[in-house]
């Protein structure tokens, strides 16, 4: 089979012989290759009206395996579906200079941070400026480190409200139509925030600069690489705004819970070779085939394994944790949209929106229920 957790299986054990690696991508591989099998235990079922058995292997639940993405997404997307306002939403991408990547890749926590707090302060602040809006918004920002290709490529995706609450909050103050802070400005004061941040995290010894890149651990090297994105233009874009709440939702599914390479991309294993399909952005987006050897492919997997317990989504403004009870409330008043939040879906109902198979039912008579009879323990 070509998929990752196979991939894993096959070259993982003498990939792991050759590499030192770190504990959080030991506990990765270990997760994917063990996902849904004897290792992880399982619980059988049986149909209360014919007797069918059924034996169902416990997912690993680890955030980067493919597996185990549909349920957590649909779980979080019908959380956030309650959160949505019938306004309009804008998609705005963060990156940064391609010379940044190497000190991201080793210090990926401290980075990382500096990109969601540089990201949600700019669009923040220039909100609230009345030039361009005057109101607090809402913004969701999710990470991704990876490009087509599997190559390092940190940015963030941030889906912004078309609007905010003005300054008292006694009224809700619509955008124009098109996104209200010019891309350029955008840009110019995200590299302010962000170089600022990543220069505080240097005097603060917070920065590991190993093996080769040990040079820029001196003092004029990183002046010299500090002073020379300062001249450099970054990247900062707009895409199209979204049709309405329920078109961010289709997106959000899309980009929330995603790994860096799906199982469905991945077209042949053989000879020790990994072939998958990839689209080129840079050549009008035509869709390829990369072939790599498994080694490699598997280190480039592992390049965007996250660091332990950090958080690749995060809400700010009027979306944040502590604001959702107030501010958001309020929108949702001077917007006419219930403030009510309904229950927790079952799993089977979600599995049913997902899969449209009812677990519940009997796969072999269709009449009776399939009832949970005892549990597995794990193989050792």
């Amino acid at each position: 089979m070509s998929d990752i957790q196979h991939i894993f299986q096959q070259f993982g054990p003498n990939y792991r012989a050759l590499h030192a690696l770190p504990l959080q991508q030991l506990k990765v591989m270990r997760s994917i290759e063990s996902c849904r099998t004897s290792a992880l235990g399982a619980h059988v079922d049986e149909c209360d009206q014919c007797g069918h058995m059924r034996i169902s292997y416990n997912s690993c639940r680890n955030r980067h395996c493919p597996k185990c993405q549909g349920l957590v997404k649909e779980r979080w997307l019908e959380d956030r579906r309650q959160d949505l306002l019938p306004v309009g939403y804008f998609h705005v991408v963060f990156t940064v200079p391609e010379s940044l990547n190497p000190i991201a890749l080793r210090n990926q926590k401290e980075v990382y941070s500096i990109f969601f707090r540089a990201a949600s302060e700019t669009i923040t602040e220039l909100a609230q400026d009345k030039k361009y809006l005057g109101a607090q918004i809402g913004t969701t920002i999710i990470l991704h480190t990876w490009g087509q290709n599997l190559m390092f490529h940190p940015h963030v995706h941030c889906i912004v409200t078309g609007g905010g609450l003005s300054s008292d909050g006694r009224c809700w103050v619509n955008s124009r139509k098109k996104f209200f802070i010019p891309v350029k400005v955008l840009a110019k004061k995200f590299r302010g925030k962000f170089l600022a941040y990543l220069k505080k995290a240097f005097r603060s010894n917070n920065l590991l600069f190993p093996g080769n890149i040990e040079a820029l651990g001196s003092k004029d090297r990183f002046q010299a690489l500090i002073n020379s994105l300062y001249k450099t233009n970054w990247v900062v874009y707009c895409k199209p705004p979204f049709a309405g709440p329920e078109q961010v939702l289709q997106y959000l599914g899309r980009y929330t819970h995603r790994v860096a390479i799906s199982d469905n991309r991945i077209i042949k294993v053989e000879d020790g070779r990994v072939t998958f399909k990839w689209k080129d952005y840079k050549d009008k987006s035509k869709f390829k085939l990369m072939t790599l050897d498994a080694h490699e492919f598997i280190r480039r997997f592992l390049m965007h394994v996250l660091p332990h317990k950090f958080v690749k989504i995060r809400h700010y403004g009027i979306l944040s944790n502590r604001n959702r009870n107030t501010k958001l409330k309020i929108c949702k008043l001077l917007l006419k949209v219930s403030t009510s939040r309904s229950k927790v879906i079952d799993t089977a109902v979600l599995l049913l929106k997902l899969t449209g198979k009812d677990i519940t039912l009997c796969p072999c008579c269709g009449k009776g229920n399939m009832i949970r009879k005892m549990k597995l323990e794990p193989r050792n």
